[in-house]
Order: structure tokens, then C-alpha cells, then sequence
């Protein structure tokens, strides 16, 4: 295992524990000796969890693994070859669990004692559930503007909860400011390894789909962890002859409240510039300056993908739409994702007879 800066390419075999940011400031990524090595399908097929797919994941999490039982979440049918992927029925709710079940135990393994991160709900919630079970100290900072369930939910584990400013911007800046030295960041992409957690979501859906996989994914952004995860399990999987054929076209979908990727995309830049005066009832999207922006950007355009906003008006209304249609009680990150879906319908984006995934990334918390 080794890694490689996603901005500068610099590779690095042994960085110094536990993983962080590469030198310049960017994310890394997590590579393996076995990439585009063609093997055998390797799944532990009797654990239903996220775990089955051991065979492409960090080693040293066989030690000593943190797991409330995330993953493999159902691909359910909703007609007109059109899926949900339906990931509010994990342990706490929501995909993040994918993610903070590998960072946590990693973490762990690398003798992390206390973790850190800011959030705008559901991540805060996972990782003081992760931590809690791991026996690792957690401090979470969530903005002053959080709903009260999240609060309490978070408060429910035994975690520190601080709270400071109106985004997940502004209590990242005070988490930055309170942070103690042996503290460790979590927080979105500023370690390797909730991407691969999150990149199971595309080893899922390949297996659900008898090892083919979509024309199309529809995906809520925020920071875009889950979307760069499944890229990057689909280029795995490519590699390994576990697939075939082209990839996915991946759709970004934000609110028009804060949409720095789509303006970015739609502007032509290979950057995301900061979203100032955010403001979104999708709580999972006001991140208006993902430090990934440039990572999404690159697989919108390798997937010759599309990046779309949805109005912000108009989410409660396709939330609850949505509900109707599936009985899914997803919190409002589904109302963008279902708006983009009939638009690029609408529009012949998406072709009569593709078969296209979304995403019911959590669950409504009341």
C-alpha cells in the first residue's frame, strides 16, 4: 500500500502516522500493489456489511476492525430502470457510517487516542459513534445553526460537542483555532482513508447489478467523498477484469443555495472557488469550500459527467415527492437528487432505457 498526492502526484511508501495531508496541502489517495492486476472476484460473501470486500481495502484492518455492521445497503428498483441506492438504513443513518467505520479503524490502528472534525450533522453523528465504540475520544464542532436532533443525537454518544459559526466552514476555522496537538483531523479528505470506505458504495452497486454497472449516477454533493470513492472503485475494478465496458457518467447535483462545484463546472474551471453567504435546508450540502472541489471537477469531466443545481425553493416539495414515490424517508440531499433526475430526464440527458442510480445518502432527523 502506498499513496499518492492527488494534486502534485507525488507518491509517498512510508509517510510518517497517522496519515494526513500530503506536503502541499492537498489530499492523498490510497493505492495497492494489486491495481490493474487482472484476479479473480474476492468477496467474503457470508458478511453482510461493507467488509466483504476485504480483498480491496488497507490490510492492517483485519487486526482490529470498528464496525456497527455498515454497508451493503439495498439497490432498490423504483421503475423505468431506475434504482435508489438507499443508505439511510445504516447504523446511524446515513452513508457517512462507510466512511468513519475505515477512518476510525484506522486511526486505531495508527494509536490515534483522540479524533477531531467539524460537521453539518451526519458526519458528527457517525464519527462519535465510530469513536465510541473504538474507545477514541471525539470532539466535534457543528455550527451554532444545526438543528436540534442532530445536537442531541451527536450529544447521545460520548463525544465533546462545540459549536461556533454558521457553516461547516466556520467551525472547521474554530476547530482549527481550539484544536489540541495530538488531536487527529478527520475531516472530510483531510485523511486517506474515509474514501475508502466510501468507495464500497461502488463495489455495491457493481455486485447488486450482477457486475455491471449504471449508465448514469446521480449523487448529492457536499465535500464528495462518496462520488470520488466510487470512481475510484470503478477504476479498481476495471483494472482487476471484475467489470467491463465504459463507466458511468456521475452527476453532481447542489443546491443553487451553495453550489461551488457546479459553478466551477459550469465556468469551465478546473477549481472551485469559495460559495460566500451559503445557505441550504440540505444540510449535507453547505459546504461552500470543499477542499476536494478540484478531484470532483477532474471525474466529472472524466466521466464525461455533468454538474446541476436544483432550486432551493422547490426541495421540500421534491422531498416529499420523492418519499411518496418510494416510501424512503431521506432527509432533503434527496430533493436535489430527485429535481436533477426528472431535469436531465426532461432534458434527454438521460437517455429512454439508461439505467441510472441515485442516492438517499440519510436519513430525515426529527
Amino acid at each position: 500500500m502506498y499513496y499518492q498526492c492527488t494534486c502534485c502526484q507525488k507518491i509517498i511508501h512510508n509517510p510518517p502516522t497517522p496519515v494526513w495531508l500530503c506536503e502541499c496541502g492537498k489530499p492523498l489517495s490510497v493505492h495497492y500493489e494489486w491495481e490493474g492486476v487482472p484476479r479473480d472476484i474476492q468477496i467474503e460473501s457470508e458478511e453482510k456489511s461493507l467488509w466483504r470486500y476485504t480483498s480491496v481495502l488497507p490490510s492492517n484492518i483485519k487486526k482490529e476492525k470498528t464496525s456497527l455492521g455498515e454497508g451493503w445497503t439495498p439497490l432498490i428498483p423504483i421503475g423505468n430502470n431506475v434504482y435508489v441506492k438507499d443508505e439511510t438504513v445504516n447504523p446511524t443513518g446515513s452513508f457517512k457510517d462507510r466512511g468513519m467505520a475505515m477512518a476510525v479503524t484506522l486511526a486505531k490502528a495508527q494509536n490515534v487516542k483522540k479524533i477531531c472534525l467539524p460537521s453539518a450533522g451526519n458526519a458528527g453523528i457517525s464519527a462519535s459513534a465510530y469513536c465510541q465504540a473504538a474507545g477514541i475520544d471525539c470532539f466535534v464542532f457543528l455550527p451554532e445553526t444545526i438543528p436540534e436532533p442532530f445536537k442531541k443525537e451527536t450529544g447521545s454518544y460520548k463525544s465533546e460537542l462545540i459549536l461556533s459559526g454558521q457553516t461547516i466552514s466556520e467551525a472547521a476555522q474554530a476547530m482549527i483555532n481550539q484544536k489540541e496537538e495530538n488531536w487527529f483531523d478527520i475531516s472530510t479528505l483531510k485523511e486517506p482513508f474515509r474514501v475508502e470506505g466510501k468507495k464500497t458504495l461502488g463495489y455495491e452497486i457493481a455486485e447488486q447489478l450482477g457486475w455491471s454497472l449504471p449508465d448514469v449516477i446521480i449523487y448529492p454533493t457536499g465535500g464528495g467523498t462518496g462520488l470520488i470513492g466510487m470512481w475510484k472503485a470503478f477504476k479498481e475494478m476495471l483494472g482487476m477484469g471484475w467489470i467491463s465496458g465504459s463507466l458511468p457518467r456521475m452527476v453532481a447535483v447542489q443546491s443553487d443555495g451553495c453550489a461551488p462545484v457546479v459553478e466551477a463546472f459550469q465556468s469551465h474551471q478546473d477549481a472551485t472557488s469559495f460559495w460566500h453567504k451559503s445557505n441550504t435546508i440540505a444540510l449535507g450540502l453547505n459546504v461552500p469550500g470543499p477542499i476536494g472541489g478540484y478531484w470532483i471537477l477532474k471525474i466529472l469531466s472524466e466521466s464525461n459527467g455533468i454538474a446541476v443545481t436544483a432550486q432551493e425553493s422547490s426541495l421540500e416539495i421534491k422531498t416529499e415527492n420523492f418519499r411518496k414515490r418510494t416510501g424512503i424517508d431521506a432527509s432533503t440531499e434527496i430533493g436535489v437528487v430527485w429535481s436533477a433526475y426528472e431535469e436531465l430526464t426532461e432534458k434527454i440527458w438521460i437517455k429512454p432505457g439508461e439505467k441510472v442510480v441515485l442516492f438517499a445518502t440519510g436519513i430525515e432527523r426529527r
